[in-house]
């Protein structure tokens, strides 16, 4: 496990970030030598139409003879892009490199970066699906809400691999682990847990339907607007199945009301936290203060009324980061030849992830470090294993 300063984290400068960048983060490397004719002739023609007619006989070679069933293809139209909002598809070509890079660092996959110049949901997911040929998964980045939703389950619909929305499920895999280390720390079951969902974006709706998933049975979700309940009229199809499945009594108003009484909140919107609602709380609270780059409520105050804080920060204690979870998702899900990420490859990362804090659980310590080396190989077995079970192969 690698451990870094806060200190070291400060002194980073805009110079060294911007030469990092220089000439982009990413390149392509071969495997085999090309040093003689022989190697061309080997790599390149003749050999490799020896190659290319083999899998045109026998589709299945394929996954053996092409990087395709390893490589992940990280897909985004810059509408989302971290707290900058629509910046494009050529700005979000950054995030996007670096995402490929924490998918090799971190899960041992190669990954490609794919930005589409359009917004239109039909062209992102016809373009995807024509290119379905040179990737083995989908890994979907920064795309707005609503339509990212409408996005990922014609993706997931019409291509026979693994599509995920890590804004969406990578956030709600790393928010579960963490719900269920904190709630080993303040000894609940998080079944018994009053949850507060702070935000309905891709990640809000995501978090709160893999909570249910995984057992939490009273979830109150919030947007800009307050609480969503049944007898609200102004929601999208999104939100109204929401309110079908959560806030079982229909409390109405904004977060102060939500959190009367609430174990749990987790934040996930650019909205604050007043101390006034928080202290609606019940004793040993747990707040997730999960907006980027500054939480709803800062940790230390956070602190005069939870038993357990975490943030989306590197700076401070319990991060809940999403290197966490889809290195191994998809290592996991590509290993054992899953078509599909379900609900049950989901839940299992999150306790695979979980399990990790052990016998050193504390409240600064609910979940294990996103540069801890256990991870993914944990993730990924748990993944594998659970799509076995769910026959997503």
């Amino acid at each position: 496990m690698s451990v870094e300063s806060t200190k070291d984290l400060s002194t980073i400068t805009d110079a060294e970030i911007f030469g990092s960048h220089l000439g982009g983060k990413l390149t392509v490397q071969s495997k085999m030598p090309l040093a003689s004719k022989r190697d061309l002739s080997i790599a390149y023609t003749p050999g490799v139409a020896k190659v290319s007619q083999a899998i045109a006989d026998d589709p299945a070679k394929h996954a053996t003879h092409t990087w395709a069933s390893r490589l992940v293809a990280v897909v985004s139209d810059g509408t989302a892009v971290l707290g900058l909002g629509d910046i494009g598809a050529a700005a979000s070509l950054p995030v996007m490199e670096g995402k490929c890079a924490l998918f090799k660092e971190f899960g041992g996959l190669d990954s490609i970066p794919l930005v589409l110049n359009t917004k239109d949901v039909d062209e992102i997911v016809d373009t995807i699906v024509r290119l379905q040929p040179s990737f083995g998964a989908v890994n979907m980045e920064d795309i707005s809400a609503p339509r990212c939703f409408e996005i990922e389950r014609r993706l997931i619909e019409e291509l026979d691999v693994p599509v995920m929305h890590d804004d969406q499920h990578g956030t709600a895999v790393v928010v579960l682990a963490a719900l269920i280390g904190a709630a080993r720390q303040v000894k609940r079951d998080i079944s018994s847990l009053k949850v507060v969902v702070s935000g309905a974006g891709s990640a809000g709706v995501a978090v709160t339907n893999l909570l249910l998933s995984a057992g939490v049975a009273d979830v109150i979700v919030l947007d800009s607007r307050g609480t969503i309940h049944r007898e609200r009229n102004d929601l999208n199809q999104f939100k109204a199945d929401l309110a079908a499945r959560t806030n079982r009594d229909d409390v109405m108003g904004g977060l102060a009301e939500a959190l009367d009484g609430a174990d749990v909140v987790v934040g996930l919107s650019s909205s604050t936290f007043p101390e006034e609602a928080l202290a609606k709380m019940n004793k040993d609270a747990i707040i997730f203060a999960l907006s980027n780059p500054t939480p709803e409520v800062m940790p230390d105050v956070a602190a005069k009324y939870a038993a357990v804080v975490a943030t989306g920060r590197s700076d401070f204690p319990n991060q809940i980061n999403n290197v966490l979870a889809f290195p191994g998702i998809f290592r996991g899900a590509l290993d054992s030849g899953a078509k599909k990420i379900t609900e049950e490859m989901k839940v299992a990362a999150a306790h695979a992830i979980a399990e990790l804090t052990g016998d050193d659980l504390a409240a600064d310590y609910i979940i294990p470090s996103a540069l801890d080396d256990r991870v993914m190989p944990a993730v990924a077995a748990a993944v594998g294993a659970a799509a076995k079970a769910s026959n997503a192969l």
